[in-house]
Parts: structure tokens; C-alpha cells; sequence
């Protein structure tokens, strides 16, 4: 049989050194947040001195706690993506020049010996953090986040509006007055003079139909007749 070299005997193995000496972690709730500081002992060399404190999610204290973290020359504070409650402290702390990580919950749980409480969870994600262990999830620069805001209130609006008009539609329908029968869009300027004077009480349809602008193409008496209520 060939020699391998391998004598069975142990062999000694250097340990890998600590990726980020100095750290913070919060597990996030609604109204507070659990902070685990982690940084070297001062006098003893190798040792971690460890601080686990709750702080409450108010702009006051997490400001007050950016400041707490730079004192401490803490160099990366992460937390989970825990609904929207992490916007605040990820976006004050940033604020105060503190590099930031946001990590997905799922990649958390998937190292083994996760706890349960927010304490210990909030130094499990010290731990797992200064040992490199964990990647940050994309969190968009602020421009970007500001036009997504735009955009996304945007749509909302369009979708409110867009509701308010079909529900203006069937409530003329239920009054039997058909004028989205004759008219494209009866929230034109034509549609609006409409709407507007029935609004005020007018239930002449002549007097309504006498609204409609040129560009109306149908006649005088099919708008009256569209917009005559049934009895």
C-alpha cells in the first residue's frame, strides 16, 4: 500500500480571526428594538466584551444610539428585514455614517443553533456577524428609494382614482341616467359640467344637455334623452 504521509497524529490548525472586530446587531420589533454590542476587551487580548441592550424605535433614541455605536468606533451594525420596522434604524444609522447591513430573515435561520428570545437573537446576529457569516440584502440609495416612493404613491392614486370613477359611473346607472352611453368619457369637460350641475340640484335634461361643448358628437336630443331619470 502507498504511503499517504497521513500518520494518524493530530495537527494543529490556526484559527481564523474575526472578520469585523467590532459590531452591532438589532432584532427588531415594532416598538423597540433588542441592540447587541460586541467589541474587543480593552486589557485582555482575545476576550469580547459584549453589551445587550432594549432601546425604544423612536427617531430621539436611535439617533441617540448612532451615537452610543460610534463612540463604541463600532464598524458594521446589521438587523433583519423584519416588515417595514427597520427602516428607521437602518436609515438614521446610516445617516450618521455607521455602515449598515440589512440580511434576509431566511438566510438567518438557515445556521444551525439560532434562538429563540430577542435578546438572544440580537447576539446571535453579533456572532454571526463578526465571524462573516452573513450577506446583506440590496437596499436601494436614497434617490432610488425616493423615485420608487413617487411611483409606487402614484399608482395608488391612479387606482383610487380609477375606482371612484367606475363608482360614479354606477351610480348613474342606478339613477338610469345613461351618459357613458353617449359620451367617451364623462370626465371630460363636457362629462364634468355635467356631473357638476347635477350635483347642484339641476334635473333638467335639457338644461344638462345644454352643458355639452362642440366636440361632443352626439346630437342635442340623444344627450337629453341619456340623461333623462327614470321615475
Amino acid at each position: 500500500m502507498a504511503d499517504t504521509g497521513d500518520s494518524g497524529g493530530t495537527e494543529e490548525i490556526e484559527q481564523a480571526e474575526e472578520l469585523v472586530a467590532r459590531v452591532a446587531a438589532i432584532d427588531i420589533a415594532k416598538a423597540s428594538g433588542m441592540v447587541c454590542v460586541r467589541v474587543p476587551h480593552e486589557d485582555q487580548p482575545g476576550k469580547r466584551v459584549q453589551r445587550v441592550f432594549n432601546t425604544v424605535a423612536t427617531s430621539g433614541a436611535i439617533l441617540d444610539l448612532a451615537d452610543h455605536l460610534i463612540c463604541q468606533g463600532v464598524t458594521r451594525v446589521v438587523m433583519e428585514a423584519t416588515s417595514t420596522y427597520w427602516k428607521p434604524y437602518f436609515f438614521l444609522l446610516e445617516s450618521r455614517g455607521l455602515e449598515c447591513w440589512l440580511v434576509n430573515a431566511r438566510d438567518v435561520k438557515n445556521v444551525p443553533g439560532r434562538p429563540k428570545t430577542d435578546r438572544l437573537d440580537a447576539v446571535w446576529l453579533a456572532k454571526l456577524t463578526e465571524r462573516g457569516m452573513l450577506r446583506p440584502s440590496f437596499v436601494p440609495p436614497k434617490p432610488v428609494r425616493e423615485l420608487r416612493d413617487l411611483t409606487r404613491a402614484r399608482a395608488v392614486m391612479t387606482h383610487e382614482r380609477t375606482r371612484h370613477k367606475q363608482r360614479t359611473e354606477k351610480l348613474l346607472e342606478d339613477a338610469q341616467i345613461k351618459l357613458s352611453t353617449v359620451i367617451a368619457d364623462i370626465f371630460g369637460v363636457s362629462g364634468r359640467a355635467m356631473l357638476e350641475a347635477l350635483i347642484a340640484g339641476e334635473r333638467s335634461p335639457k338644461a344638462l344637455a345644454d352643458l355639452a361643448h362642440g366636440t361632443i358628437k352626439a346630437s342635442h336630443s340623444t344627450l337629453a334623452e341619456a340623461l333623462r331619470r327614470g321615475s
